[in-house]
């Protein structure tokens, strides 16, 4: 599966730190992630992310692109609620885009571990099949 991993500057160390945890799981899959948060994750995991932009920079708006042409699975987006983005939009956007093409999305810790646990147990690839790539299933 394709997976993105967005973090807001004060979420980049929860999300190094989700990755390190659950690095068994995410190994098996194609990694893309914004700039800084691609770089940090490469860093202290040693996986291999494709980086976009960073999210100010187009990031955003670059995997909501994967989102649109069925190129992205899931997204695990570690959100800063408390602190005001200057690209607001562009979060709003991919958000958005994640429900009109039924992604499964991740906003905090929480739901990145109800997630990550669905993705390890085959509970995600319901969309290899929806979306026609049943050469990508495995067990169902």
């Amino acid at each position: 599966m394709n997976i993105a991993l967005i973090a807001h500057d004060k979420k980049k160390d929860d999300m190094i730190r989700f990755v390190v945890a659950y690095k068994k799981i995410f190994e098996k899959h194609s990694l893309f992630a914004t700039g800084t948060t691609g770089t940090k994750i490469q860093e202290a995991t040693g996986l291999d992310v494709h980086r976009f932009c960073s999210g100010p920079l187009g990031g955003d708006q670059e995997i909501g692109a994967y989102i649109a042409n069925n190129n992205m699975d899931m997204v695990f987006f570690f959100r800063d609620p408390l602190t005001a983005q200057p690209h607001e939009p562009d979060v709003t956007a991919l958000l958005r885009l994640c429900d009109v093409y039924s992604v499964p999305l991740a906003t905090n810790m929480g739901t990145g571990e109800v997630l990550i646990r669905g993705l390890e147990q085959g509970d995600i690839d319901w969309r290899n099949i929806v979306h026609g790539n049943t050469d990508r299933v495995t067990d169902i």
